[in-house]
């Protein structure tokens, strides 16, 4: 598994090589950017640090090091919402973080989290690239000072737990499910019959080891990542929510920097948002198998048992959201617009 990452990173690389091959000239002081995120440091794992990485290393390489980027992983700088917060305050330049520990700063993000939304990568990735993207971070860059540099993900999640298979939303009925401090997750798990059960990240593993929840909701990648296997056995594989990552530079930096240094670092973050979604994508793709072989048991729904899950769940988080948001609740309606204008194409 981790020999595919490697290939996959080698062909990556190949890929950008040109990118690196143009670098421009300019003499002066280096400016340094330091940039946080969560995931651990491992390359061929976090989708995260891919990401920082290839961003570190064009924007170093095109302008021949007269920007430097550092890279903090793993909490060192702090959690998700401490991370954002220093990018919205200016104390930090960069963060990389799902938009679990933005939708505080920029409430109409959380729209991307409507359940059962993206129909699979393909129409997520055309969205946040599109039309409703653009107009997504143009509205939050004017709103909290904090500018998009790329979208990628922390992927599709799926429900998990220690006690039964869950096969349709009847089987998910009494279960204590984890789930991030956000009444947008608890809504969705309480609609499906499920007791949401808030638990900071940290903590996930001893809830799930100590019996304080069944299960848990999150992307195949991070259940390898922390080895969450080990004390979850049933995984239904109904991609409920896809969770989008954010790279998000201080504006007052950004607009700080030489012209030609900007346009370098607003192309590093297209291109590192390619390669964390890439680095994302393999690892569910293999990590499917991977977790099959570590003994947990997964179950692919049916169309129909797909469309109770969206049935039950949807319709009372969009009544949540529309209310949540108030003045901002055009923004429910503009980006499922935006998916059926995907899938009509």
């Amino acid at each position: 598994m981790r020999t595919t990452r490697r290939a996959a990173l080698v062909l990556a690389a190949a890929g950008i090589a040109g990118l690196l091959a143009a670098a421009p000239s300019v003499a002066q002081t280096p400016i340094t950017l330091r940039l946080a995120h969560t995931d651990s440091p491992d390359t061929y794992n976090s989708k995260k640090h891919a990401f920082a990485l290839m961003f570190k290393n064009i924007v170093e390489a095109k302008t021949q090091g007269q920007v430097q980027v550092q890279v903090f992983p793993a909490n060192q700088l702090g959690g998700e919402r401490e991370i954002v917060e220093g990018v919205n305050l200016g104390t930090l330049d960069i963060a990389l973080t799902s938009d679990g520990g933005l939708s505080g700063f920029y409430p109409p993000s959380m729209v991307l989290s409507i359940p059962y939304l993206f129909g699979g990568y393909e129409e997520a990735w055309k969205v946040l690239d599109g039309e409703f993207g653009t107009a997504l971070a143009k509205d939050m860059l004017a709103r909290t000072g904090m500018r998009t540099l790329g979208y990628a993900q922390t992927g599709f999640r799926h429900f998990m737990n220690a006690k039964r298979e869950v096969r349709s939303p009847e089987d998910m009925k009494g279960l204590k499910i984890r789930v991030m401090q956000s009444p947008l997750y608890m809504t969705m798990v309480n609609s499906l019959g499920a007791s949401p059960t808030p638990v900071p990240w940290p903590e996930v593993y001893s809830a799930a080891q100590q019996g304080v929840v069944d299960g848990m909701e999150l992307p195949i990648g991070s259940v390898l990542m922390v080895k969450l296997y080990e004390v979850q056995k049933f995984m239904v594989l109904d991609g409920h929510t896809f969770s989008t990552d954010f790279l998000l530079i201080n504006e007052r930096k950004f607009q700080s920097l030489p012209k030609m240094h900007q346009n370098v670092v607003l192309e590093a973050g297209q291109v590192g948002a390619t390669a964390g979604r890439a680095i994302e994508a393999l690892n569910s793709a293999l990590g499917a198998e991977e977790l099959t072989k570590k003994g947990m048991k997964l179950y692919a729904p049916t169309a129909e048992q797909m469309a109770s899950f969206r049935k039950l769940s949807q319709e009372p988080v969009l009544t949540w959201l529309r209310g949540e948001l108030k003045q901002d609740a055009a923004w429910v309606d503009r980006v499922v617009k935006a998916v059926e204008a995907e899938r009509r194409k």
